[in-house]
């Protein structure tokens, strides 16, 4: 009797290697999917954080941290490219169970720009960054000038953490603080401006009605949690941003909100939650839950 030889045809085998590979490309955007699901979640957890701390901050002060804070060091008057430039996110460092970072290494009565912080500016936080932005921790202050441009830390140009989170400023033109001579505040519609005073009281919207935090990737430009360097016109919108155009809008506006993630950008309000936003959102509607006290409607979030 022959033998018979046990084994796959070339053919065979080739049907079998195309079926693997149609389940691998089947599978990997499901895998994908899942990634980002979980990316999306530890981003909406931080935001969720970042909004305990700042009711934690108002039960202790009565009031929500100043957007940025800063003052003409001559005379003393508010002037919003003065110093020390301390933004929100450093102020509600204690409440993020980083107190060891505010109590060792800042001095609110020193600029940001103070040599003896120069650990604090660059100090990147897990808690600051979102997980689907994978930008650089740090960045130099030149590099929002002069995008693409090489920089070193032996240049002479400070370096900053990253933050994927920033204040809301409102609806008008944060890039106008820049040109404002000493002796005026910079304000805007929104919960975050300099040396703001926000009370929840002052939150005529409704808490559950209005943004207080939202997301901006590094696709736009980079951010930060630390504060203003004075004199630097472009900085106040590195803490805070304004709702120029819906999120993720194809515009290029680097004091837009923006994320890396495929649906929308997600927002903190002011009850403490946070949800996810289309950039397919009713621009009205968005202005209006950018604004603190502008008397809208908004009803039921998208």
């Amino acid at each position: 009797m022959t033998a018979r030889n046990h084994g796959f045809t070339l053919v065979e085998l080739l049907v079998v290697i195309s079926i693997i590979g149609i389940l691998i490309a089947l599978l990997l955007p499901a895998v994908q999917a899942a990634r980002e699901s979980a990316r999306r979640t530890q981003c909406s957890n931080n935001l969720k954080q970042i909004g305990l701390a700042l009711h934690m901050h108002h039960d202790t002060y009565g009031l929500l941290p100043a957007g940025w804070t800063a003052y003409d060091p001559a005379t003393g008057r508010p002037y919003a490219l003065g110093q020390p430039g301390w933004g929100w996110g450093a102020k509600i460092l204690p409440y993020l169970e980083q107190a060891n970072v505010e109590k060792n290494l800042i001095n609110y009565r020193l600029p940001v720009t103070d040599p003896a912080h120069a650990t604090a500016r660059t100090l990147a936080l897990t808690i600051y960054r979102c997980p689907s932005d994978s930008g650089k921790p740090t960045f130099h202050a030149e590099e929002i000038h002069d995008p693409g441009g090489a920089h070193g830390p032996g240049d002479g140009h400070a370096e900053y953490a990253t933050t994927d989170y920033i204040g809301v400023f409102g609806t008008t033109d944060i890039h106008a603080c820049g040109g404002l001579p000493p002796g005026q505040q910079c304000r805007g519609d929104g919960c975050f401006f300099h040396n703001s005073d926000v009370k929840f009281a002052d939150v005529l919207d409704g808490l559950s009605q209005t943004f207080l935090v939202g997301e901006r990737s590094s696709k736009l430009g980079y951010s930060t949690w630390v504060g203003v360097p004075a004199g630097d016109a472009c900085f106040p919108s590195m803490v805070l941003g304004t709702a120029t155009y819906p999120p993720n809008s194809l515009a290029v506006d680097a004091h837009n909100f923006s994320s890396f993630h495929p649906s929308g950008t997600q927002f903190l309000l002011g009850d403490g939650s946070a949800r996810l936003i289309p950039q397919t959102i009713d621009v009205g509607v968005y202005h209006a839950l950018c604004t603190r006290s502008g008397g809208d409607v908004v009803g039921a979030l998208p």
